[in-house]
């Protein structure tokens, strides 16, 4: 009895690590244009008014706020930065989470768009402009990467008298790999890099 209402209740669970519930949850979409025959990726620069991240790269997306589902943000903010309605987004798929840390997680979402629809559509107070590259171009292209270095650096009310070695203990120090694409004059980074790097795999192993 005690196991299959164990089974039945691991098989409730919506979260799909630990700590998913408190973690700061985002969405973006990636958005498929065509172009002349031709499958393109769509990007965005964020405006430089922005308070966070001015003139990064990136995909739409945002927040995912508490009444709404990962895939309802994604469509909801691609409808407010790039003008787009969610009836016009045909969605092909999910990409596995990107989890930055525990506290931080984002959902990708692969969708197709109407170039011809967006362009004079972009709120031009989120996006300074928006461009593609050809999907092409990335399956001949290989990024490069660098690695950054993170360090824990414990708050002054840390309860060091409950754990071996107290103040000296040694923490651990962990990489990170940031990855760069390079296309004319735009460089791709970050976590959309990340992103986009796992997507291109996913497409070069298409038969």
């Amino acid at each position: 009895m005690f196991l299959e209402q164990l089974k039945s209740k691991l098989e409730e669970q919506r979260f799909r690590f630990i700590g998913e519930e408190q973690a700061f949850r985002s969405a973006v979409l990636i958005p498929l244009v065509q172009i002349d025959g031709d499958w393109h990726i769509l990007f965005e620069v964020r405006s430089f008014h922005l308070r966070k991240q001015p003139g990064d790269i990136s995909f739409p997306g945002g927040r995912v706020d508490a009444e709404e589902s990962p895939l309802q943000a994604a469509l909801r903010e691609t409808r407010e930065e790039l003008g787009i309605d969610p009836s016009k987004i045909e969605v092909i798929g999910e990409l596995s989470p990107l989890v930055t840390s525990p506290s931080f997680v984002i959902y990708p979402y692969v969708a197709t768009i109407d170039y011809d629809v967006l362009r004079p559509s972009y709120n031009r107070e989120e996006v300074e402009e928006v461009f593609t590259i050809p999907i092409k171009w990335f399956l001949n292209y290989k990024p490069y990467s660098h690695l950054v270095q993170l360090k824990i650096v414990p708050p002054p009310d840390f309860p060091f008298e409950k754990i071996v070695n107290g103040k000296e203990y040694q923490w651990r120090t962990r990489e990170m790999e940031e990855w760069f694409f390079d296309y004319e004059q735009y460089t791709i980074w970050g976590l959309t890099a990340k992103i986009l790097k796992h997507f291109i795999e996913i497409l070069k192993n298409i038969k």
